[in-house]
């Protein structure tokens, strides 16, 4: 196990002076603080939007298409993917751009970038915040892991299947039932457009099609569903309900500093709104609180690492880099006990 060290997650570092582009954007937005997604935002209009229209045109056909397909899908697939889906759930809890700006840049990102990431238009907002912030993976949430056993690749696959198939019907009725017209009319509108869109592409273009919308669709919702199992894999059995076991930290992980300090999963929880480069710091003031839950927090690891030692049942290789705040633990050995205690299955009936 180890102390709770020194934090290398990235905070703000304020700048004394701006280049050119930098002010014409600040002219736009509430807080500095959020030119990196700017910056990214801009390398996506430079790479993966021109590649990806090339790639429906005939300018391109043959080893050609494929010769530029397979370096496109990397770059928006695996290199920029994790990048804009953390950058997009950032976007969706604050409102960078000023009112005058706000709506037509959040529904450019939505509707015109999103899906070329795999994510079909207001799914994960309607979602996210309509559902999973209110129900913080409890009973009602539609993605909720509480009813699986946590560390089998069997029910993570049931998981993911569950959610693929019935998670936007979940979500509705959700939505429906608690009379959050608003936003299940923005999931059902966003899902059907999607669908029919990439229906129409097809006869378009069948192979860019497949490469730039279809393909990323379920990669997206693939990579989504580990990450939320992994974020939400260890809980109080006891209090389920408590945001401090039902959810995870991963800090001092080059993860935080590629994809905004997403790692930090119990501070997101506790406290949504938090601008990214303050969750460090709220995580140290709440070290004592983390402390006497014996919350979960793992340094140098992020989450990929967790599903592939929780899939392997490697609880050893999880204590290795659990972080033992204010030493909670007597040992590893109950460390580990107490891991393997909050992976079980939660059934309804115990709640």
């Amino acid at each position: 196990m180890k102390t709770l060290s020194i934090l290398t997650d990235p905070v703000y570092q304020p700048k004394k002076s701006f280049n050119f582009y930098e002010r014409f954007w600040l002219k736009l937005m509430n807080d500095k603080r959020d030119l990196p997604f700017i910056r990214l935002l801009t390398l996506i209009h430079l790479t993966v939007v021109p590649l990806a229209i090339l790639l429906f045109t005939p300018l391109l056909s043959g080893w050609v298409w494929w010769a530029v397909a397979v370096p496109y899908f990397y770059l928006a697939q695996f290199y920029f993917k994790g990048r804009f889906g953390l950058m997009f759930h950032c976007l969706c809890h604050r409102k960078i751009l000023k009112p005058a700006y706000q709506q037509a840049g959040h529904n450019y990102i939505t509707w015109i970038i999103g899906p070329l990431f795999g994510h079909s238009p207001e799914s994960y907002f309607s979602h996210h915040m309509g559902m999973h912030h209110v129900e913080n993976n409890n009973e009602d949430d539609a993605s909720s892991t509480m009813a699986y056993q946590r560390d089998s690749l069997r029910s993570f696959f049931a998981y993911f299947f569950n959610f693929l198939f019935l998670g936007f019907k979940q979500t509705f009725q959700y939505l429906f039932m608690r009379k959050r017209k608003k936003l299940y009319t923005r999931l059902t509108l966003g899902e059907w457009v999607f669908i029919f869109f990439c229906i129409g592409m097809c006869f378009v273009n069948l192979k860019a099609t497949l490469m730039v919308y279809v393909i990323p669709f379920f990669f997206a919702r693939f990579v989504m569903m580990l990450g939320n199992w992994t974020q939400h894999s260890f809980i109080n059995h006891s209090d389920p309900e408590d945001l401090y076991t039902n959810a995870i930290n991963c800090i001092n992980t080059d993860y935080n500093r590629i994809c905004w300090n997403d790692g930090y999963h119990i501070i997101h929880h506790l406290r949504p709104g938090l601008h990214y480069t303050d969750m460090p710091g709220e995580f140290l003031k709440r070290k004592d609180e983390l402390a006497a839950r014996k919350a979960i927090v793992f340094d140098g690891i992020h989450y990929l690492h967790i599903f592939i030692y929780l899939m392997t049942k490697r609880y050893g290789k999880l204590a290795d880099n659990l972080v033992n705040i204010n030493n909670m633990f007597e040992n590893r050995e109950q460390a580990i006990a107490l891991m393997k205690e909050r992976t079980r299955r939660i059934v309804p009936v115990q709640l």
